[in-house]
């Protein structure tokens, strides 16, 4: 029987217990007596055969969570390996060789070498300051170069 019909099955014999035991507080009579002890020995038969049904349930539950929470962790770590990959280290103006300069967005072969006969770099910005590229090239790599 599936979770779902036991419950509501459940909190039927259980409301009809509690009004009963209710209604048999108020009396002494034999019958009521006779008549509480059913009640009680069926709410106690529907809850013994509700049992493994509701432990399954939460076996079942405890299984979808840890593989929830194992599916979760290998994303975490999909979004680290991405966000690490991503991440190219600055290229250092002073030293970057011609080739590893045309590699950048918008950088010919003749910028390139003018970015080397330019050097030192105190600061990437100095690519501007000295005339060595355009405003446009510029801002195509400035996330991708450093002066150290």
């Amino acid at each position: 029987m599936q979770p779902s019909r036991i419950f509501p099955s459940f909190s039927f014999w259980l409301t009809g217990a509690l009004i009963l035991a209710t209604a048999a507080c108020n009396t002494n009579d034999p019958d009521q007596r006779a008549r509480d002890e059913r009640t009680r020995d069926e709410v106690a038969k529907a809850t013994e055969r509700a049992k493994p049904a509701i432990e399954d349930a939460g076996r079942e539950l405890g299984k979808a969570a840890h593989e929830a929470a194992d599916q979760a962790r290998a994303a975490a770590q999909g979004v680290r390996d991405g966000w690490t990959n991503g991440q190219h280290p600055l290229l250092d103006l002073n030293s970057a060789s011609e080739t590893q300069l045309l590699d950048l967005p918008g950088i010919s072969r003749p910028a390139a070498r003018r970015i080397i006969a330019g050097r030192p770099y105190h600061d990437k910005h100095d690519l501007l300051d000295k005339n060595i590229l355009s405003s446009e090239t510029y801002q195509k790599i400035r996330d991708q170069v450093t002066a150290k």
